[in-house]
């Protein structure tokens, strides 16, 4: 049996909330939200190469509830089948880990899969969610909404880049903002790396900060504080981490290829493979080290340009740089930090500093070879780093 598919404007989130409820009881089409510049109608990511489908009429399994469309941080687009019975079994793991069901603020794009997971969540629990809508993030604004849940429990779920304008704005005196913060029950961070050093400022203002690893693939996040939900394996097969359970997606539609190198059966179960490096300990604690495919040869060395970020954002006023690759006639690759203009970072003294302190803490070859400033850091819808548009920048550099 088959269903239909249903494209849905992702800017009016109130429309998602109402196709999901139909698609989750097995009664209505299958839901693809869709971003969609102002003023046309619902259409692809930029560059998604996603523009003919789906063909009017096109069907789908009949078990496929959402079909999440990304161009990830390397810009080959994908369409993520997930039945209901994936996304409602992410939901219950979700609630249990959070110790109940309660009220979403919806802070994400409804295109994005953690956005629509809030939307799940909340019709799992038969709660109102509370709708942020179109618009740049602002912390005020956002804060307004927060005080209209009215639930015992209250929850939202955010990227690392909202969470720290919400910090900022708190830490600069606004007490509306910082009691904002402390209403939550639960506040899930995921979509990129959640900054040790974010972590704990957001916590001193009150926060309860969850943070959160997983992907379209996996309906969302399904491990919390290094923790895999409800019944969520995890494990680490020649280094690179592997998920099984019963929020797996059903593939790729339309690429029946990739479906069948991320997917596989193993030791009587389904697993996914995420292309992440990482680690599980003897008590099932998940490290994540960062992407398989984001690691350079500097000079003979490996480089993983992940953890290099990692201990960049440590630094002051380099909290959300992101780190990327450029080419390097000496050394081959070299890691470039970019970041937004503060005045301060591309210092001479700055950057040597940093790369001592990245050098003492992962050798020479992880030093970066300099800092870029840019008006503004280029994101996807989701609210990460679009590191193929700063790649290009890099490259620009070089030449």
């Amino acid at each position: 049996m088959t269903r239909e598919l249903r494209v849905v404007d992702a800017s009016r989130p109130e429309e998602v909330l109402v196709a999901l409820r139909k698609a989750l009881t097995a009664g209505g089409a299958a839901v693809v939200p869709r971003s969609a510049p102002p003023g046309t109608r619902p259409g692809p990511e930029p560059g998604a190469a996603l523009e003919s489908w789906p063909s009017a009429g096109e069907r789908v399994a009949q078990n496929v509830a959402l079909v999440i469309e990304t161009s990830g941080s390397t810009g080959v687009p994908k369409r993520v089948a997930l039945s209901a019975d994936a996304l409602l079994a992410s939901a219950a793991a979700s609630a249990s880990a959070l110790g109940g069901q309660g009220q979403w603020l919806l802070a994400l794009p409804a295109h994005y899969v953690a956005g629509a997971q809030v939307l799940v969540r909340s019709l799992a629990a038969e709660t109102e969610p509370i709708l942020y809508g179109g618009g740049h993030f602002e912390a005020e604004r956002f804060a307004s909404l927060a005080q209209k849940l009215d639930h015992d429990l209250r929850f939202t779920s955010l990227v690392p880049v909202q969470l720290a304008r919400l910090v900022e704005v708190a830490e600069a005196g606004s007490r509306t903002v910082a009691d904002a913060l402390r209403r939550f029950d639960g506040i899930l961070v995921g979509g990129q790396a959640l900054s040790t050093q974010l972590r704990e400022r957001a916590e001193a203002i009150g926060a309860r900060i969850v943070s959160t690893y997983g992907s379209s693939e996996t309906a969302g996040g399904c491990v919390y504080d290094g923790v895999p939900i409800g019944t969520a394996v995890v494990r680490a097969v020649d280094g690179q981490l592997e998920i099984s359970g019963p929020m797996l997606a059903e593939g790729y539609l339309g690429d029946p290829g990739r479906t069948a190198a991320a997917f596989h059966e193993a030791d009587d179960a389904r697993w996914y493979r995420t292309g992440d490096l990482g680690s599980v300990d003897d008590a099932g604690r998940v490290t994540v080290l960062g992407r398989a495919d984001n690691v350079i040869i500097s000079g003979g060395e490996k480089v993983l340009l992940d953890a290099v970020e990692r201990a960049v954002r440590e630094h002051p006023g380099l909290h959300e740089a992101v780190v990327v690759a450029a080419e390097d006639v000496r050394w081959g690759q070299v890691p470039v930090v970019f970041v937004e203009a503060n005045g301060e970072a591309t210092s001479s003294a700055t950057l040597e500093t940093l790369r001592r302190a990245v050098r003492e803490r992962l050798g020479r070859a992880a030093a970066p070879a300099q800092i870029v400033e840019v008006d503004r850091l280029p994101r996807l819808d989701s609210g990460k780093p679009d590191r193929v548009a700063l790649a290009r920048l890099a490259a620009a550099l070089e030449a």
